[in-house]
């Protein structure tokens, strides 16, 4: 169950105009955090973000599932129902109490190096080594058109000292 602070704020990234991408974030983000403070586990930093992605689709963010071919249909068909839940049509089964302990028993037992930077880091370069440099490059125009004024000087600057950096 996600926290109200974590629906509120990806409710706030809708308000904005940010894409449902960025919406879902908020819940892989508040995932990562569950992990670091230790209420459960991981396998790795896939699993913990597609934990997140779930989450999200269940509390109404239009994140469609993926396509064919992408994912195992297995996972395809799970978030499939994540998402008709999420967008209201489908109703919600009532939580088997015997398979949430189960799950959380489970997610327990894992460790918790899912959520370190390392493997963060690493999970993000491979998934970024799977987009064509035309795919990123609409991506950051794309961020760049929905930040504000303040974020966008903000960027600005980090991008100023990062070059100062190199």
């Amino acid at each position: 169950m996600p926290e109200k602070k974590t629906v509120e704020r990806a409710r706030e990234a809708k308000r904005h105009g940010r894409g449902a991408g960025t919406q879902a974030g908020e819940f892989v983000r508040e995932e990562i955090h569950k992990i670091r403070r230790g209420e459960h586990g991981a396998r790795s930093a896939k699993q913990a973000i597609a934990i997140g992605l779930s989450e999200a689709r269940r509390a109404g963010v239009d994140l469609p599932p993926p396509g064919h071919g992408k994912v195992s249909e297995r996972t395809r068909k799970s978030a499939e129902r994540a998402w008709e839940v999420g967008q209201g049509k489908r109703a919600p089964r009532a939580p088997s109490a015997k398979r949430s302990r189960a799950i959380k028993a489970a997610l327990r037992r894992e460790g918790h190096s899912a959520a370190s930077h390392t493997a963060l880091a690493k999970q993000a370069r491979s998934a970024a080594k799977r987009r064509t440099a035309a795919e990123r490059s609409a991506a950051a125009r794309k961020a760049a058109r929905t930040k504000g004024p303040a974020e966008r000087s903000a960027a600005a600057r980090k991008a100023a000292r990062s070059r100062a950096a190199a």
